[in-house]
């Protein structure tokens, strides 16, 4: 009996050494660590995010022409030139408002998607509609919810962007998005470039997505393989591998989910196909070092990591307010300034600048082939070599077929058996009594 009366004590010890471990392991990682071998963006790769990210501050304004909340240097947005703006009564709040711009100066066709309205119980309903292996796609996982909103956007939208496609060829086709609704932005992009032929049998290379603080929305292989068109710029959200459904839980989030997943092995969680990753190619903004108090010139690093990729929570004091728009806008214009800034006093002729970016083109393709390939080292599920342009052989495609033909009603893959427009539109929506299409409800509700 007294060895029953001290077990209790006991085991309250243990789970406090626990806490104090975990704490005081994620005290000293700081964020840096993850990046320090990544090599250093240049100006013209990072060049979009800051116009990117007033594009999205631009979508929650009301009127464009009357804003309320522009910021000092502006949104850059012409008023004549949107398409499209659409808020959660034109989406019945089955997805983020978003608009649709047409970008003449920098010859690109944007739709930018805002981020999670706290106010807005439609918004959590889109984050809480998945649970892990629930959705299965191209082979590997992605999120439900996010999934259901993408299809939506893109059944509105669809013939618009293949209208102005077809009238501006030589314009690139960009999506993005903050917080919740980068998730939304990365798999529609997937989605996408899946289905070039119903955007007019677009080249892969005219479309891209740059996810602003992104939702953990897909698994691994998913992640790698689209790192040719998908970009995400890190914060503390990709970091948090608790499960969406499960992140506004905090005593779940605190002592149960994160503790756990310090206590499992990289290799363990390599090895898991429904585990979620930030979306495609990484930029990691860096300005804070251990130990240092304030903030530092920020200095951009980018890698397409598979191991290693961002597995670290870091613990923060202005982790919430690092994830607002308004400020990552404001430090990614501030490391774009310092870019150009260096590059102005080594004065690169432009000659120079255009040799630069097809060397970048390059080193990009390659980092990105090294990446699927280190994914198949690691016995990543569903991971698969790589071929010309990150997609892949003939034999693969095959192999990649048979391994998910008994796949969940959400899965394709890329061959005979891969699903189309239309299937994916008939998994998503169903017809009311009047004939109209809407939205499937999850069958949690």
């Amino acid at each position: 009996m007294s060895v029953l009366c001290g077990l209790p004590p006991l085991l309250e010890c243990v789970y406090c050494v626990a806490c104090a471990r975990w704490a005081w392991k994620r005290c000293l990682h700081s964020a840096g660590h993850d990046s320090e071998n990544w090599s250093v963006a240049t100006a013209e790769e990072f060049e979009p995010v800051p116009r990117l990210c007033r594009y999205i501050l631009g979508v929650y304004e009301d009127d464009l022409r009357q804003p309320q909340r522009e910021p000092p240097e502006g949104y850059g947005i012409n008023p004549d030139c949107l398409i499209v703006k659409k808020n959660y009564p034109d989406t019945g709040g089955q997805a983020p408002p978003y608009l649709l711009y047409l970008d003449h100066d920098h010859a690109d066709i944007v739709l930018a998607i805002r981020g999670l309205n706290l106010a807005k119980e439609s918004d959590y309903a889109v984050l809480l509609d998945n649970k892990l292996g629930k959705r299965k796609f191209d082979g590997g996982y992605v999120h439900n919810g996010l999934l259901k909103a993408a299809g939506l956007v893109l059944n509105a939208e669809c013939e618009i962007m293949k209208q102005l496609l077809e009238k501006y060829p030589n314009y690139t086709l960009t999506i993005t998005g903050h917080s919740l609704g980068s998730g939304v932005a990365a798999l529609l992009t997937m989605v996408i470039a899946q289905n070039l032929d119903k955007l007019g049998n677009i080249d892969r290379k005219r479309i891209r997505c740059f996810a602003i603080a992104p939702a953990r929305c897909m698994s691994l292989n998913l992640a790698v393989r689209y790192a040719d068109v998908i970009n995400s710029i890190d914060d503390f959200l990709p970091r948090t591998a608790t499960p969406l459904e499960d992140i506004f839980n905090l005593p779940c989030l605190l002592c149960l989910r994160c503790m756990r997943d310090t206590c499992i092995s990289e290799e363990k969680m390599l090895k898991d196909p429904r585990r979620l990753y930030a979306p495609g190619r990484l930029y990691h903004i860096v300005e804070r070092k251990p130990f240092r108090c304030g903030r530092f010139p920020p200095v951009v690093k980018t890698a397409v990591p598979v191991d290693g990729r961002f597995e670290h929570i870091v613990l923060s004091c202005n982790a919430t307010s690092d994830h607002a728009i308004i400020w990552i806008e404001r430090e990614a214009r501030r490391a774009l300034e310092l870019m150009q800034e260096r590059d102005h006093v080594t004065e690169i002729p432009a000659k120079q600048k255009m040799e630069r970016q097809q060397t970048l083109t390059r080193e990009h393709n390659e980092e990105h082939k090294a990446a699927l390939q280190r994914a198949v080292t690691l016995a990543v599920p569903h991971a698969f070599s790589p071929s010309y342009y990150g997609t892949f052989d003939e034999l693969d495609e095959e192999q990649s077929d048979t391994s998910v033909r008994d796949s969940s009603p959400g899965s394709s893959s890329r061959s005979k058996t891969k699903d189309n427009w239309d299937e994916l539109i008939e998994r998503l929506y169903e017809k009311d009594e009047s004939g109209h299409k809407i939205l499937k409800r999850s069958r949690s509700q």
